[in-house]
């Protein structure tokens, strides 16, 4: 195992050369270590986590690039990246360094101001690590340390500067999930690194958790497992024969948010497994109504410190269908006056035109819920996108919050099939939100769940797969939603039968981008909805969209390549609407304005 270096610029453990005007041009630079203070409050210049802040609003303050301009925009660079494995990740970039995981669970260091290399950790993983179906989510960057969960259950800190390993730190079995453990990704808060790890009925709930590590040595300070023991707070809700070990609801998905006023950690975990009740319990004979198998298809406030629970709300409980409620947590300040022409379930509890602070989701499997950010509170939710009969949730009570199942559409035996809406309507790609409409932005696809059920499968299930919502316009399959975070009320900016899996990114400039996996790298204008730049890459765009700026210049950057299900799935409902998907197209594009435009 090793890592290859390649000099782009001059490194030492103190500095770097680093970019100046344009390719070729560099001065020294010294590295600037990342503090807690830089990762609460960053430089709009950078991009030093996922969504770009703790409160994964996808927002960006930069505006040299807006409605007037944008237009304008071209090429500044591109760059191939290796091949042979999923790409569902987004890069960060700390003072004109842009870092990125690449497939097969590499990590590079590139000049982001034309992608000459600085370094490339590139190890040589063993077999079983699943690297080659292994696809993270994220980096992370502390001090002056990267970190990535790796393949094979590592949590791993790269030097900053010259890529050479500072420490690791086994996690897990490294088995969970496809690809292994880490298909999540890691954040840093407070000090630590906080990653979540996914599990498989094949694993135990030894590998379903969210854990942080102290950020400087790897040393583990906590551990939460996200199915609750039988003698934990929360325990009960899983039948009393369910031994711990085959207690399982992973947290694989997107990273967490993090309020560092109130030190707390809000993450989603996916659905309890297996999949269906009939493998899990050999009944249906189960609550039909919140709580249920916790902490599955829950949204959970960690205490940063501790790991404490500090509250819960679940989103669905009885999960028949692997309907996933564990996408990213955005954290918003906005006056709540839910309409209900345009909101099914509000708070009877609830004072119009109060001002909190909320946390807000749309799950995998559809649905919109905004609950209150200090206690868990229950506020408003919608069906999303649309109501119909088959949606998986039949209500939310106005008093309690409980959420209601649609108990009609489980499986009572074998061999039932049932329609059951929605499926991967979201998945791995991040919406993102503005303050300046006050509006959260959300590209998804209007699919439903064609499933059998059949206890013979690992899962509890055959003949599962992704429809067109009946009854749809298949012509607009694919749809980017605006809706208001005071009102509720949503609105379609844009609908196309080929489907997206480009995350969504606002910016101070007006503008909203997004990409899709027929090629286009899209600006819309936020507020309405028109498109005033439209790029065709070489390959698919797959979630990433950042924008980052350097010596002044503004950037925006997207990646192409493959996905897993969240991919495959679409593409295949699109097939007759769309040309001949270009696969395996793995590369960076970035784009910016030429020097008089700006």
């Amino acid at each position: 195992m090793g890592t290859r270096i390649a000099c782009a610029v001059t490194m030492t453990l103190v500095g770097w050369a680093l970019m100046a005007a344009g390719p070729g041009q560099a001065q020294e630079r010294p590295f600037k270590p990342v503090t807690n203070a830089m990762l609460d409050n960053p430089d709009p210049a950078d991009w030093l986590m996922m969504n770009r802040t703790h409160d994964e609003q996808r927002f960006s303050p930069l505006d040299q690039i807006n409605t007037r301009n944008v237009g304008k925009l071209t090429l500044a660079w591109s760059r191939g990246l290796p091949g042979g494995a999923p790409q569902e990740s987004t890069p960060i970039v700390h003072d004109g360094v842009m870092y990125l995981l690449t497939p097969g669970g590499f990590v590079q260091a590139l000049n982001a101001v034309d992608g000459e290399m600085i370094w490339e950790y590139a190890p040589d993983y063993p077999r079983r690590s699943g690297s080659s179906s292994w696809h993270g989510k994220s980096l992370a960057i502390y001090q002056d340390m990267v970190y990535f969960a790796a393949p094979g259950g590592e949590l791993t800190a790269l030097d900053a500067i010259t890529g050479k390993v500072r420490w690791k730190a086994k996690v897990d079995t490294g088995g969970g999930g496809p690809g292994g453990a880490g298909a999540g990704g890691v954040v840093v808060a407070d000090g630590k690194v906080i990653s979540n790890r996914s599990c498989e009925p094949t694993l135990t709930r030894a590998d379903c958790f969210i854990a942080a590590h102290d950020a400087i040595t790897g040393k583990e300070v906590w551990k939460f497992y996200t199915a609750a023991g039988v003698n934990e707070p929360g325990g009960e809700t899983w039948s009393p024969e369910i031994p711990d070990e085959k207690r399982l609801a992973s947290p694989w998905g997107l990273p967490g948010s993090y309020d560092p006023v109130r030190k707390v950690l809000y993450w989603g975990v996916a659905n309890p497994m297996p999949y269906t009740l009939l493998k899990r319990y050999g009944t249906t004979d189960r609550p039909k109504v919140t709580p249920s198998d916790l902490y599955s298809n829950s949204t959970v406030a960690l205490d940063v410190e501790t790991g404490k629970l500090r509250w819960y709300y679940q989103e669905l409980p009885s999960d028949d269908w692997d309907l996933d409620h564990n996408q990213e947590r955005i954290l918003v300040r906005t006056k709540i006056s839910p309409d209900p022409k345009h909101v099914k379930w509000i708070s009877a509890a609830l004072k119009p035109g109060q001002v909190k602070d909320v946390v807000v989701t749309v799950a995998e499997g559809g649905s919109l819920f905004v609950v209150e950010r200090e206690s868990g509170q229950f506020l408003w939710a919608m069906p999303f996108p649309y109501d119909r009969p088959d949606v998986h949730i039949k209500g939310v009570d106005p008093v309690t919050g409980k959420v209601m199942v649609n108990s009609d559409l489980n499986f009572l035996k074998d061999g039932d099939k049932r329609l059951v809406c929605f499926h991967n309507t979201r998945s791995w790609w991040s919406t993102a939100y503005s303050p300046q409409t006050n509006s959260l932005y959300v590209p998804f696809h209007n699919a439903c769940l064609q499933m059998t059920a059949d206890q013979t499968g690992t899962q509890g299930h055959r003949d599962r797969y992704a429809v067109i919502t009946p009854g749809w316009d298949a012509k607009k399959y694919m749809q980017l939603a605006k809706v208001d975070m005071t009102t509720g009320k949503m609105e379609i900016l844009f609908s196309q039968p080929q489907p997206s899996n480009g995350a969504a990114l606002t910016t101070a400039g007006g503008l909203l981008f997004n990409g899709d996996l027929n090629r286009h790298l899209r600006a819309f204008d936020a507020r309405s909805g028109k498109i005033l730049w439209d790029q065709r890459l070489g390959g698919m765009v797959i979630s990433s969209t950042i924008t980052y700026a350097v010596d002044g210049r503004q950037y925006v950057m997207v990646f192409t390549g493959e996905g897993m299900s969240g991919t495959t799935a679409p593409l295949k409902l699109a097939e007759a609407n769309m040309p001949t998907p270009v696969r395996g197209h793995h590369a960076v594009y970035v784009f910016a304005l030429p020097q008089d435009a700006r």
